[in-house]
């Protein structure tokens, strides 16, 4: 029996009606180039594999590793690597059909795992990940709302982001201390906005929120001047937290 262990952040899901419904929002069909990121026990990956015929799995706990490929015999074509996903490159292994991702995230390593895979943007169809609910409430949040920051803007950035359901404690064992929810994200064919220069943008966007309860004339005082955000036909006196992406990209715009 395989122990959760606390330094991979491990909470393995079990309940048949959560699983279900993951499998209904990803709709996976034979054939698709699916990934599973941190399989852990294989909630996910049997049935994944038995609806597509083939899927590649990337765990860190190389202990899981025989587990899965030993209960994955006769399902479908298994290929579980034996990687850190946060160093892993979608490219090394790249198709000409594009990566559908799915995968129960750590908690600890979620934000800056979306980041990462934005690098590879161009390489994924969809991702359909589960995560601490307060992180799903950040992607998703618009301007002015109170979970609206950085990861807001630069995740809607590149993606068209779903909220899909809630997820209780006690469908993972052993249960978190905090609800989940899984999210839809879409990668867009082209950025939700023409910023020029995206290393700009995401500097701007970076420096705005480092700082959000100052106003946005002095949290980007080092890289724009009053009067040029007022040229940009936004209130140097309003927070991070009260700019759109259209603001954002303005204000990049601005710079150049």
């Amino acid at each position: 029996m395989h122990r959760p262990r606390k330094r991979f952040g491990q909470h393995f899901l079990h309940d048949r009606n959560v699983i279900d419904r993951i499998l209904r929002a990803i709709d996976p069909q034979p054939g698709q180039n699916l990934l599973e990121i941190g399989p852990g026990q294989g909630a996910l990956t049997y049935p994944l594999l038995q609806r597509c015929d083939r899927l590649i799995a990337i765990e860190l706990d190389r202990d899981l590793v025989p587990i899965l490929e030993q209960h994955a015999a006769g399902l479908g074509q298994l290929e579980v690597i034996n990687a850190d996903i946060l160093k892993f490159e979608l490219r090394s292994i790249a198709t000409r059909e594009k990566f559908r991702l799915v995968g129960n995230l750590p908690y600890n390593i979620s934000t800056p795992l979306m980041f990462h895979l934005l690098e590879s943007s161009r390489l994924i169809e969809d991702m359909h990940f589960m995560v601490q609910k307060e992180v799903a409430q950040r992607i998703v949040a618009g301007a002015g709302d109170a979970s609206y920051g950085r990861l807001s803007v630069m995740l809607q950035f590149h993606c068209n982001c779903q909220y899909l359901f809630d997820v209780a404690p006690g469908c993972f064992k052993p249960p978190p201390k905090v609800d989940s929810a899984v999210i839809r994200l879409i990668p867009l064919e082209n950025p939700a906005q023409n910023i020029d220069d995206y290393a700009r943008f995401s500097s701007i966007v970076q420096s705005a929120f480092s700082q959000r309860r100052k106003t946005i004339s002095n949290s980007l005082k080092s890289i724009l001047d009053r009067e040029t955000i007022k040229a940009c036909g936004i209130d140097p006196g309003l927070r991070a937290e009260n700019l759109d992406i259209a603001d954002f990209a303005k204000l990049s715009r601005a710079l150049n």
